[in-house]
């Protein structure tokens, strides 16, 4: 193929080929040849043209295939436009000649088509250029069509647009007879034809001024008959055409002079007249339509009224959302008057009157609902509610009359009520869609919404009150604050007016409606509710009897209401099961004896009563089954049998009742029988096993001997088929967007579709999609597919034998039934076991012996030869099923051999098809045929079925099922790849394009090679890559295909290719493709186009995006998207489109498209996306008043402050995004959130703005998130004073976002601020709206967590600026203080309790954080204090505003601590496990009722955390004193206080002692704290565990409950052990820490306890009998340790757990392994070391906890962990610093060796010798680093050898051998050649030669003293370099100074003369002071300093000395004299510079 790659044809090659790959090479080299020759240098092009055109020429004579002759002449356009134009005309005469010629034949056929189509492009692309030539051509062409077949029509009217497209007005002389021709084609048999035909009129429409003139009438006309007969794709073309024209003639301005004298304005009433002809009266003429009224005959056919339908769409979109605007009130009454009265032949029958209505409801939606903004979707409902009201006083004249005769011949009422009920659904689904925006339109009290449709419910027609209570539900779906206020007022009406039978019905609907809403409603609604509800049905029931005028109603109304009742769910139903179990059992007979009783009496009325009630009882147990699945226990279940066999007993009967009363009955029996068999389609079967043979009797009958002769197929058998072979059946199966209207058409001409008068049940029940009705059909047919679903569940329980006589009689019965009653009775009977086979293969059944397999073949092999393409599918659907449930090959190749043999000798295309179907199918359950051969078989077949062009049918079927194979039969298709491959290309090269079904299986053939292909694709070898051209070929083709579903084929495979083989894909041609779809009127093009974009973007978003807007601005002049996506790019486009798009799916995949978009580019494209969310979310500013502001205990200032907010940055500059809906406004700002989450883990620079500015300077094009802020604010506010709740309640969390993230920026300009500062008038008022008092109380929840946010993050220090916030959540609290007694009546009561907890855990969240504050400082505080004053002003500042933050809350800390421990105790009573449910309060708790136990436990778990730490640290702020016991406990004015757990009032103590209220209050934090500790869930928050962790932290930081705990050992034990479990499961170390403080608290409360033990029994016992005191602590007398029971033990373990966690060398058993490598010293993270620090601290803290024996045993271990991490991490440094853990671990052995353990005489000597085993060990640290990387600290080692030396007993260490391996060590490190060493070991020696003890100090001494001498003495020489080695010289002298004062007095002269010289030695003369070096000189001043000190401390040496040696002498006078001088420069200067204030040192003192 690379061959084919030239400008050239390489005709070489060419002529080598075989004559199909000839094809392909022409087609590769022409898609080059067109992709080239734009870019090709036009002398390049006239130097081949010659030769070019001869080429591109010649083809044209080949015969070409329609892509490739499309091909050539596009190619031969481009060629003539930018070469030379001198020969076109001799190729436009070669064209009209090969057209002119007279052969007929089939073979030249394709030559005259090339040739049109040459000629269409060529003038397409030259236009004017061919100056007159065209009459003739056209002329010609038109000639042609007379004899032309349909293929020829199509292409002729194709061209012929296209020479209308190139010549513009330049065409006029032609256009009359281009019309004549287009007339003719637009109603020709060929669908295609028409389509072709009705674009080539669109284009001719352009300029041809008559067609929308003069010939008007005539071109509607026309269209209306084009509509008769058509097909999806002809009424979309037409329509489109029709709504062209309508709107072109209304809007157009007078044009040219010569048609003025015949040209006449026409009105919008003349255009709409025109259509609602083509509605009301079809395409028959004027005149035949009146001889049909006389006849009165229907004679509107319904594609014509569907395609008028989209005709009316059309026109409006055409005309544009602004003229819909103004004009809408004419264009309403004119659509709603389409099923008024005054057309009563368009509703003369049911049937009819609901398609209409389906069609007016479309025409609404559809303009409405898609093309008007919010605003003019709230004007237009106040219009349809003018209509409402209009209508409703025409009904109340018309029912007012007082005669009763009248009265009911009056049209007008049930004229009206088809209007009234299309009116209702649009005003419902409008304000659906609305949701909570349409608030200001329900308030509005002129307009009257609910007053209108509440008076509809009265209306006379069941359909209208239906609606109307419809209307009701979609408006509380919406606004989920008026469900409760609907509902009351439809309760408190029905219980009025319950004589009157329209109220009756009325309000039960509406309330039934209202009850569905609820569960779509997050707020819910009050529980008691329910009981009313109960009560009004029971009387409804019970009074039924008293008077017959209502009975029927009322018994229907009572069973409706019942049956919603149940969809509230199990909470609520449990409370109402026994009364409904009990009416249930009470409302049919108990015993048969009673049905026959029944049967005698009676008249038709009273059983028709008793019918619907029964039916309605049935209908509420299935409600109640279906919703309340957790109540069907078997006890439940066992109370619902009874009965049963009696409604089955009445079911069988119903026939003869039939007989004996009549007609009259049908429709009651009818129903009663559809809601038994829904009923026991969800039971589970075993229940009613003995009724089996009664129920599969009337079953059998129902489904073989029908009521209607309906044909049913439509609805029952679409489920039975697979999804994907329902693309057979063309477009009608498929989603649409006119799918609405569509079906009405699918279901054949005597039945219309659902609609929700036939079943009133269908209105609570969930809806199928979106806002639409529930459309259920009529009863007749709702029984049958309830019968297929009953017989599949119950063929599959029913015994085998008993099968086959069922299957018998089916089969009997079908072959009894003739003509088409026979396909009726198939269809059921096939859907009925197809179902059956469904269930058996779910369930593993088997489907019996041989007999029943052998008639269930017959019986599905009947219907696969069936006349009804759907049960042709459904059968082959079904064999390919009982294949599977049979389950042994031998039958499965019986079956494929019978299908063989079939399509060998059948000719016929059903029998063809539906074998070649049943092959694909076969596959698809059986996971691919083993066996080659019988692939082979099936492949062959297909093959040459799939080119039988006779038929397209038998095309499409078996290519589609070839598909099947080829997904399925895995690697074994592998052979057949190639061939199959070329097939499907050689097919789509040469299928004409009218047969679209033939290309739409192509493409999914070839979908399924790609597949099947899969990663094998990218390879490089010879036939891959072939294989790859011929993929990318094919795509080619298919995109180049007219029809859309096609090019969405083509998008799909090649995004497929894409994931294959991504480097094989044109990306930039693919995105072109995509753009140029992303607004198709196909809905299922628009889903392959983003779900293709959806996977593109992951990979490579960046480039998609560039592409896109490249695309753009090259813009070829055939693309005009409708999407402005040069100004917003492609995200804006599809943010656009998700704006107008109503598809679920869609929405779904262009939100994830976006989500893609923006990770991967959002920080890269920070300004435009914020611009894109900006430009949305601000759309919805205009049209937004912020909720007033209440100014009540407001100042006057903060609304001054919310008015400037509200003012600044309102320009109106133009909207890219036109008032978006609420919907895109929410998904917005969760954009806005993820950027800043992006922003987040991009880097520091997005939160910081100076680091910003200054990286914004370097590179303008960087971009970061802090330079918007402003910006974030004003969206967050923006969305958070919304109308719309959900968006508000996404504005709030990203105002959340926007404060946490930005609270600690400090702001450049003012030092000591934060740039969040400027922003707080915005958050207050952002703030304020949520707190007024009909906010929902989800919003102010949130908006509480804001607040608390808000103070928390101390952006605002003033505490008059916090007041503002402060003062909401105030005005919450003291609404959660009145309790719930005070709530209102409108949501359910959970809610309440969402909302108070939400306002207890603000408060807690700002409490904790004001606590901490005031530690902080007041540890800062202590920290200032040590230094110095000079900081004293500043810090006053700091204090007052954190302790002001405190102070705020301190005024309600009372109220508030209440509070909190309310909810704690009520969320212990419900973390308790379900068995100790009876013991909870029957009234609730404090914030839940006992009904709504379960909504309110997700609200606790969501706060009880903070609650719970800010309750600990005000227990410890009182010290857990009470302040005032009568006031602490008593008056507390709640049902259940915090000291009252479960105590009866009786058995209340009046008051309890302060020590057992504050022992409740200890146990109850630490009961919460250890049961959600023990078993935090998997999804646990960390801050919860955080924030339980600081509780305990808190709680154990005071002494009363650590006394608690140090007393109570297993207490301790059990925390210790949870606390484990936790640092176990937790990887987090912030909770490892805090875990570990608790443990630190816990032990430090067991120390203290046994202190206070030893305390007191030394007190108690005197100092006498010491010797014999009892041993205190653990391990007693014996040293031994329990496990579980002991502490020491359980916080052993634990630090061991975190050591070796930490450390994994510390673990004996694995230092053994090889995996560890011992002595590998591994450098711990900053955390790791942090947890090893805290371990050692604890480990150190041990022994003071045990007796002396106890710490004997528990030494050894300690030891060896804290010397372990020495030796561990005891590594150097750079910078000479220690490691944490090392200065922890010799922290913790100082800690441990001065224990007075050590000492104590029971345990003395075990210590000494365990200790002096560690020194050894330590020692030993040294010896075993020969060859290791990283060289010990011997810093480190040493200072751990002076621990020792410094803090034990000198008996440990004075041991000879010990002592001198010390000493050792010490000279070793003293000749190291680092000076910081060097240094450090002087610091060591300098304490021990200090130490008290003689036998200790003086060894070190003697050996280690002389040898400092003689290092000081040799730096006379080598002066110091640097600051280092001067320290060491510094520190050197500091220790020979303290040996010269600690020496007796017989060496200290001795002393004295060694070190004077010495330091004399450092002296410096004047001369070289100046020259000398930094350190040289500090040198020199120590030296003189310390002589200065010793001179006279010791003078008698130093003048003896100084006698002696008269050069020191001078060099010390001098020196003397230099430095009295420098004094004197100095207090000069002094005096100037004051000095500067003093820094600190701290040093790690470990000694």
């Amino acid at each position: 193929m690379e061959l084919a790659h030239s400008l050239l044809l390489n005709e070489d090659a060419y002529n080598q080929l075989g004559e199909f790959q000839k094809a392909e090479f022409i087609f590769e080299w022409l898609q080059f040849l067109e992709k080239l020759l734009p870019v090709t240098s036009r002398a390049d092009i006239r130097e081949n043209q010659k030769k070019l055109v001869e080429q591109l020429t010649s083809l044209l004579n080949n015969s070409p295939g329609p892509p490739t002759r499309r091909l050539v002449a596009k190619n031969l356009a481009v060629l003539y436009s930018t070469g030379d134009t001198f020969s076109v005309y001799q190729t436009i005469d070669k064209c009209n000649e090969l057209i002119r010629s007279k052969d007929d034949s089939p073979s030249y056929l394709p030559t005259k088509l090339a040739a049109v189509v040459c000629l269409g492009y060529l003038y397409k692309k030259l236009g004017r250029i061919l100056g007159n030539s065209f009459t003739d051509t056209v002329g010609n062409v038109l000639k042609a069509m007379k004899n032309a077949e349909s293929q020829g029509r199509y292409e002729i009217m194709l061209s012929l647009q296209n020479i209308l497209n190139g010549l513009g007005a330049a065409a006029i002389p032609c256009h009359r007879d281009i019309y004549k021709a287009a007339r003719s084609c637009l109603t020709d048999r060929s669908m295609a034809v028409r389509c072709a035909a009705a674009k080539c009129l669109l284009e001719l429409q352009n300029e041809a001024v008559f067609m929308w003139s003069t010939d008007l009438d005539s071109v509607v006309t026309l269209c209306f008959k084009s509509f008769e007969g058509s097909n999806y794709d002809v009424r979309l073309a037409v329509s489109k055409l029709l709504g062209t024209v309508l709107a072109r003639a209304l809007t157009s301005k007078q044009t040219t002079v010569s048609t003025r004298h015949n040209f006449r304005r026409i009105s919008l009433e003349e255009v709409m007249e025109l259509l609602g002809t083509g509605f009301l009266r079809g395409s028959c003429g004027f005149l035949r339509a009146s001889g049909d009224m006389l006849k009165g005959t229907s004679s509107v056919s319904r594609d014509v009224r569907v395609g008028v339908t989209q005709a009316y769409v059309v026109f409006v979109s055409t005309l544009g959302a602004q003229w819909l605007e103004r004009n809408f009130s004419a264009f309403l009454s004119h659509i709603l008057d389409l099923v008024s009265q005054s057309h009563p032949k368009a509703i003369q029958s049911q049937m009819d009157a609901i398609g209409c209505r389906r069609c007016v409801s479309f025409i609404l939606r559809a303009t409405v609902g898609g093309l008007l903004g919010e605003k003019a979707q709230i004007a237009a409902a106040k219009e349809i509610c003018q209509a409402i009201w209009k209508l409703k006083k025409v009904v109340d004249a018309a029912m007012s009359d007082s005669n009763l005769e009248i009265r009911l011949s009056t049209t007008d009422v049930t004229a009206s009520q088809h209007v009234l009920v299309c009116a209702l659904q649009e005003l419902g689904s409008l304000i659906h869609g609305l949701g909570t925006t349409a608030a200001p339109l329900l308030q509005d009290s002129s307009t009257g919404v609910l007053e209108a449709v509440i008076s509809v419910i009265l209306h006379p027609s069941i359909s209208v009150r239906l609606t109307a209570a419809w209307c009701l539900r979609c408006i509380a779906v919406a606004l989920p604050s008026y469900v409760s206020l609907l509902l009351d007022r439809c309760i408190e009406r029905l219980s009025a007016l319950k004589s009157s039978p329209e109220a009756v019905t009325g309000y039960s609907f509406a309330v039934a409606a209202l009850l569905g809403a609820v569960k779509h409603s997050p707020l819910g609604i009050p529980h008691g509710k329910g009981k009313v509800i109960m009560t009004v049905a029971e009387d409804l029931l019970c009074s039924a009897s008293q008077n017959s005028r209502i009975s029927l109603q009322r018994t229907q109304a009572g069973w409706l209401l019942i049956a919603a009742l149940m969809t509230l769910g199990p909470a609520v139903v449990q409370h109402h099961l026994p009364r409904m179990l009990l009416l249930w059992k009470c409302i049919f007979p108990s015993s048969p004896k009673d049905l026959e009783t029944e049967k005698t009496r009676g008249d038709s009325f009273t059983w028709q009563v008793t019918l619907e009630g029964r039916a309605g009882a049935l209908s509420a147990i299935k409600s109640f089954v279906s919703h309340c699945a957790g109540l069907l226990t078997d006890q439940v279940v066992q109370r619902l049998l009874p009965p049963l066999p009696s409604a089955v007993d009445l079911l069988t009967q119903l026939s003869s009742i039939h007989k004996s009363y009549g007609n009259s009955l049908k429709t009651s029996s009818t129903v009663y029988r559809h809601k038994l068999y829904e009923l026991l389609a969800v039971l589970p079967p075993k229940t009613y096993e003995g009724s089996f043979c009664a129920v599969l009797k009337e079953l059998v009958a129902d489904l073989t001997v029908p009521d209607s002769q309906i044909d049913a197929s439509t609805f029952l058998l679409p489920s039975l088929c697979h999804e994907n072979d329902l693309l057979l059946l063309g477009p009608l199966l498929q989603e649409t967007d006119h799918r609405f209207i569509e079906e009405q058409l699918l279901l054949g001409n005597s039945i219309a579709g659902g609609s929700l008068e036939y079943d009133p049940h269908s209105i609570y029940e969930k809806v199928a999609k979106g806002d639409s009705v529930p459309k259920p059909l009529p009863p007749v047919l709702s029984v049958i597919s309830a019968a297929t679903r009953l017989f599949g569940v119950m063929f599959s329980h029913v015994a085998e034998s008993h099968r086959l006589q069922v299957l018998e009689q089916l089969m009997n019965s079908i072959k009894q039934t003739k003509g088409s009653r026979q396909q009726i009775v198939q269809l059921n009977v096939v859907s009925a076991f197809s179902t059956s086979l469904k269930h058996l293969a779910n369930c593993k059944g088997s489907l019996g012996p041989e007999e029943v397999r052998r008639s269930a073949l017959t019986l599905v092999m009947g219907a696969l030869e069936s006349n009804n393409p759907l049960l042709r599918c459904a059968a082959a659907e079904c064999l390919a099923r009982l294949a599977q449930v049979v389950s042994d090959s031998a039958f499965t190749a019986g079956l494929a051999q019978v299908s063989f043999d079939k399509l060998k000798s059948a000719r016929d295309v059903v029998s063809r098809t539906g074998h070649s179907l049943a092959l694909g199918c076969l596959y698809r359950y059986l996971g691919g045929i083993g066996s080659t051969q019988h692939l082979n078989a099936c492949v062959g077949i297909l093959y040459t079925l799939s080119q039988d062009s006779t038929s397209p049918d038998v095309q499409a079927w078996a290519l589609h099922s070839l598909s099947l194979i080829v997904d399925l039969a895995g690697p074994l298709y592998n052979v057949h790849v190639e061939p199959t491959l070329s097939l499907v290309l050689m097919l789509l090269l040469t299928v004409p394009p009218a047969y679209t079904e033939v290309h739409q299986s192509l493409g999914r053939c070839l979908n399924a090679l790609i597949t099947t292909l899969g990663p094998e694709l990218q390879g490089s070898s010879t036939t891959v890559s072939a294989l790859r051209t011929s993929c990318l070929l094919g795509c080619a083709v298919m995109q180049d295909n007219p029809d859309c579903l096609v090019q969405a084929q083509a998008i799909s495979c090649l995004q497929q290719l894409h994931m294959f083989a991504p480097r094989h894909v044109n990306l930039s041609s693919l995105v072109s493709c995509l753009c140029v779809n992303l607004c198709s009127s196909y809905l299922l093009l628009r889903r392959a186009v983003v779900a293709c974009l959806r996977q593109l973007v992951q990979r490579e978003a960046a480039e998609v995006s560039e592409y896109a807007v490249a695309l753009v601005k090259e813009s070829r002049e055939d693309f005009t998207p409708d999407v402005n996506i040069r100004e917003i790019g492609l995200e804006g486009a599809l943010l656009g489109l998700l704006d107008k798009e109503l598809d679920q799916r869609l929405c779904q995949d262009i939100k994830d498209t976006l989500t893609h978009m923006l990770t991967s580019m959002a920080v890269e494209k920070l300004s435009f996306w914020l611009k894109l969310c900006k430009d949305v979310l601000a759309a919805s500013a205009d049209f937004n008043t912020v909720a007033s502001v209440g100014t009540t205990q407001e100042e006057e200032t903060a609304k001054a402050d919310d008015a400037s907010v509200l003012t600044s940055d309102s320009d109106e500059r133009f909207h890219p995004f036109s008032n978006p809906r609420w919907s895109t406004r929410v998904f917005a700002a969760e954009c806005v959130c993820k950027i800043i989450s992006q922003c987040e883990n991009a880097g520091s620079a997005h939160f910081d703005i100076t680091l910003a500015q200054e990286r914004k300077q370097r590179d303008s094009r960087d971009d970061f998130l802090v330079l918007h802020l402003s910006d974030l604010i004003r969206m967050a506010f923006m969305a958070a004073t919304d109308h719309s709740d959900q968006l508000r309640l996404s504005g709030l969390q990203t105002l959340l976002i926007v404060v946490r993230k930005f609270a600690a920026v400090p702001e450049p300009e003012f030092p000591g601020h934060v740039i969040l500062e400027q922003y707080q008038a915005n958050v207050g008022a952002a703030l304020r709206p949520a707190f007024a008092p009909e906010t929902p109380p989800d919003v102010t929840a949130k908006a509480c967590q804001v607040c608390s946010a808000w103070i928390a993050s101390g952006v605002v220090s003033d505490l008059n600026d916090l007041r503002r916030v402060h003062q909401l959540l105030v005005s919450s609290l003291v609404k959660v203080q009145a309790g719930k007694e005070a709530q209102s009546q409108q949501y359910n009561e959970s809610t309440s309790t969402m909302e108070a907890l939400a306002v207890l855990k603000a408060w807690a969240e700002v409490y904790i954080v004001a606590v901490e504050k005031q530690k902080n400082q007041s540890d800062a505080h202590n920290h200032c204090l040590k230094i110095a004053n000079s900081a004293e002003e500043s810090y006053r500042d700091v204090t007052s505003s954190a302790s002001g933050l405190l102070d705020l809350v301190q005024a309600d800390l009372a109220t508030l601590s209440k509070l909190w421990l309310a909810a704690l105790q009520d969320f212990a009573l419900l973390t308790l496990p379900s068995e100790y449910a009876s013991q909870l309060p029957a009234e609730g708790g404090t914030f839940y009722t006992a009904e709504t136990i379960e909504n309110a436990r997700p609200h606790y778990y969501n706060s009880w955390a903070l609650i719970l730490y800010a309750t600990a640290l005000w227990l410890t702020s009182t010290g857990f004193i009470i302040v005032d016991a009568d006031e602490g406990v008593t008056n507390l004015s709640r049902p259940v206080t915090p000291t009252t757990m479960c105590q009866d009032s009786s058995t209340r103590p009046l008051v309890k002692s302060p020590e057992d209220v504050n022992t409740d209050r200890f146990h109850l934090i630490l009961g919460i704290s250890v049961e959600f500790l023990c078993s935090p869930r998997s999804d646990a928050a960390m801050e919860n565990i955080i924030a339980c962790l600081r509780a305990l932290q808190a709680l154990f930081d005071v002494p009363w409950p650590r006394s608690k705990i140090g007393g109570d050992q297993e207490l301790g034990v059990e925390l210790l052990n949870v606390l484990h479990r936790l640092i176990l499961t937790r990887e987090s170390p912030d909770i490892q820490l805090a875990a570990l403080e608790v443990v630190r608290l816990i032990l430090f409360a067991a120390q203290e306890h046994v202190k206070e033990k030893r305390r007191s029994a030394e007190v108690d016992d005197g100092a006498a009998e010491k010797e014999t005191l009892p041993e205190f602590g653990e391990g007693k007398d014996t040293g031994g340790l329990v496990p579980g029971k002991s502490l020491v033990f359980a916080t052993l373990e634990l630090c061991v757990c975190i050591l070796v966690r930490q450390l994994p060398q510390l673990n004996p058993k694995l230092t053994c392994s090889p995996a560890v490598q011992s002595g590998k010293h591994l450098l711990l993270s900053e955390d790791g070391s942090r947890l090893v620090a805290a371990a050692l601290v604890i480990l150190s803290d041990v022994p003071a906890i045990c007796s002396p024996e106890g710490s004997v045993s528990v030494l050894p271990t300690i030891l060896y962990l804290i010397i372990g991490v020495l030796k561990e991490t005891a590594v150097k440094l750079r910078d000479g610093q220690l490691p944490l853990t090392v200065a922890a671990s010799l922290q913790a052995l100082k800690g441990l060796l001065s224990s007075p353990m050590a000492r104590a005489e029971k345990s003395r000597t075990a210590w000494t010798d365990l200790l002096r085993s560690a020194l050894v060990t330590v020692l030993d640290c040294w010896d075993q680093v020969d060859g290791l990387l990283q060289e010990p600290n011997e810093v480190s080692l040493l200072t751990a050898i002076t621990v020792f030396v410094m803090s034990t007993s000198p008996e440990v260490t004075a041991v000879e051998c010990l002592q001198k391996r010390c000493i050792e060590k010490f000279k070793i490190t003293l000749d190291s050649k680092d000076p910081l060493v060097q240094y450090k070991c002087y610091q060591l020696l300098h304490s021990i030669f200090q130490h008290p003890n003689k036998t200790v100090s003086y060894p070190y001494i003697h050996s280690l003293a002389p040898s400092i001498v003689e290092k000081l003495q040799e730096t006379e020489k080598a002066k110091p370099e640097n600051a280092a080695e001067l320290q060491v010289i510094q520190e050197g002298i500091k220790v020979v100074t303290a040996l010269t004062a600690a020496a007796e007095e017989e060496h200290r002269a001795h002393l004295v003369a060694c070190l004077l010289p010495i330091l004399i030695s450092f002296l410096l003369d004047e001369n070289a002071l100046v020259s000398a070096t930094n350190s040289a000189k500090n040198l020199h001043e120590f030296a003189l300093q310390n002589l200065m000190q010793i001179g006279p401390q010791y003078s008698a040496v130093f003048k003896k000395l100084m006698a002696s040696s008269p050069t020191m002498k001078a060099r010390l006078e001098s020196a003397v004299k230099g430095n009295q001088e420098s004094i004197r420069v100095k207090t000069a200067k002094h005096a100037k510079n004051p000095g500067k204030s003093s820094s600190i040192q701290l040093k790690t003192n470990f000694l």
